[in-house]
């Protein structure tokens, strides 16, 4: 049996489009309801909704033999998978931002406040610069923190860019392209490679 880690929310509901146009369905997914787990006993094969940071997790544990999940997910936690096939799909940028008219650069003779969800991102941004940074680590609305002073910039995930506008925010750095990317067990590819390259094949073929 393959078992598949889906991400819940919006970019979990775009990967698994991808799986049905690739021909791999599973009955009840978009059924509203609580059910996490679907099977497709044809194929022989399971998927289940995680959070999109626990995808990792439970591919490098061996618990699902592949998943999707995003890159900047893989940038932060690092985990020991095989990234086999970047899926096209939730495509943004992690990326540096301060106030438009503020000191988005910081002294240099003071450490730079950096407020961001991904402070290992941070951290080795800022080390390839050789810039001493105090990381905030904060849980959503990140542009409140150069607004009300708590920090010099965030690093985060910018879309449209749209917030940081409103908010009188701009980027003044883009540290990586982001999208979802299918990974997979290494164990998991080992022995179930067959099966494994031949989903990575039917979702190449997608227009």
């Amino acid at each position: 049996m393959i078992n598949i880690a889906l991400p819940k929310g919006r970019l979990g509901e775009k990967v698994y489009g991808l799986f049905e146009k690739a021909g791999y369905e599973f009955e009840g997914v978009r059924e509203a309801g609580r059910r996490l787990v679907f099977m497709n006993e044809e194929l022989d094969m399971r998927c289940f909704w995680v959070k999109p940071f626990d995808v990792p997790v439970y591919v490098e544990r061996g618990v699902a033999d592949i998943g999707a999940a995003g890159k900047d997910i893989l940038m932060e936690k690092n985990p020991d998978v095989y990234e086999l096939l970047d899926l096209n799909v939730g495509k943004c940028r992690m990326s540096v931002a301060g106030l438009e008219y503020g000191d988005r650069y910081g002294n240099g003779n003071r450490t730079l406040r950096v407020a961001t969800e991904f402070p290992n991102i941070a951290r080795d941004y800022y080390s390839k610069l050789g810039r001493e940074i105090d990381i905030i680590t904060l849980r959503g609305s990140l542009e409140l923190a150069p607004v009300l002073g708590l920090s010099d910039v965030i690093v985060d995930i910018v879309e449209t860019g749209r917030t940081l506008r409103e908010n009188n925010l701009m980027v003044i750095d883009t540290i990586a392209e982001l999208s979802a990317r299918l990974i997979a067990n290494k164990s998991a590819f080992k022995f179930k490679s067959e099966k494994i390259n031949e989903i990575i094949r039917r979702l190449r073929l997608i227009d």
